[in-house]
């Protein structure tokens, strides 16, 4: 295999022999081209030396990358299509000039190690570094940090994370799943296409955690989490429980049976609807809990008497 020339990294000989006519000898010239040749295996190294060259080193508070991005909306540079978002959506920009980038309408990026301005492409045009170990073409996405298990989804249009061996996408729901859900997850279209109903940060390109509930409403990870924190086992959006609340069911049993109702009220009846499973039904009042017939659950609320 040949070996591979880089005359411009290699200096040059200052002298050269020559015969008794003034010609170069041949001798010579072969010693001169092989100054001039890397073997194969140096000559990787020394191309993966170029392309290396500031990895994990560059970049903005959601990428390591080595590379800024021109978007295409204001004609201004940004460390990433976040920092855009974040920078032109701020309290402190006029609403009538807050906007998102259009992320796969990008088509000019700067290098971080030569300031070279270019198309969008993988290795800089000037430098010959590798601007992101991580590249989509189609997201215009450059990442260094590849223990992300970064991936892109054709179904979501966008790249996601985790590795594509552990998701699949859902084309009712619109978005990737863990694939521990494929066969068990309720299907609601458009699941992810809408904010968290606790920070409101909209899902379907949120870089934290989402998970699915029972009614197939998704909410942050973390806000889930802070929600039993504080003691709230319902689904903002439809009221159904997060979890299985039977051993607290049972509770209420105990509670209510050691609670009896003044005798004005012991004949009182109420129509309730459950909010985990929709049934309407007419049951005995109680200042504690009315109790679904139904499906035995507590998470209920009146609508008349």
């Amino acid at each position: 295999m040949e070996g591979v020339h880089f005359d411009h990294f290699v200096e040059q000989p200052q002298k050269t022999d020559r015969d008794k006519s003034g010609m170069l000898s041949p001798h010579s010239h072969n010693e001169k081209t092989e100054s001039l040749i890397l073997e194969p295996e140096a000559a990787e190294s020394f191309s993966k030396e170029i392309l290396d060259r500031g990895e994990m080193e560059h970049g903005c508070p959601h990428y390591r990358r080595r590379c800024c991005i021109r978007a295409p909306c204001c004609d201004e540079i940004f460390g990433c299509h976040h920092c855009h978002n974040e920078a032109k959506n701020s309290v402190s920009v006029d609403q009538k000039q807050s906007h998102d980038i259009p992320r796969q309408k990008v088509e000019q990026v700067i290098c971080l190690l030569c300031g070279t301005e270019q198309e969008v492409r993988q290795t800089c045009t000037n430098c010959g570094v590798c601007m992101g170990k991580y590249f989509c073409e189609a997201c215009k996405l450059y990442d260094d940090d590849t223990s992300k298990k970064q991936y892109h989804c054709d179904g979501c249009g966008i790249c996601r994370i985790g590795g594509h061996e552990n998701f699949f996408h859902c084309h009712k729901c619109g978005c990737c799943y863990s694939i521990l859900l494929k066969n068990s997850h309720p299907c609601v279209e458009g699941a992810m296409h809408h904010d968290c109903p606790i920070c409101f940060e909209y899902l379907f390109e949120s870089r934290n955690d989402v998970t699915v509930l029972p009614c197939g409403h998704t909410i942050h990870q973390k806000c889930l989490e802070e929600m039993r924190e504080h003691y709230q086992y319902a689904c903002p959006l439809c009221s159904k429980s997060v979890c299985d609340m039977s051993k607290v069911w049972e509770k209420f049993d105990v509670e209510i049976a050691a609670t009896p109702m003044p005798e004005p009220y012991q004949n009182r009846m109420v129509q309730i609807l459950c909010n985990d499973c929709g049934k309407k039904s007419e049951v005995q009042y109680h200042v504690v809990a009315q109790k679904c017939p139904d499906c035995k659950s507590y998470n209920t609320r009146q609508t008349r008497g």
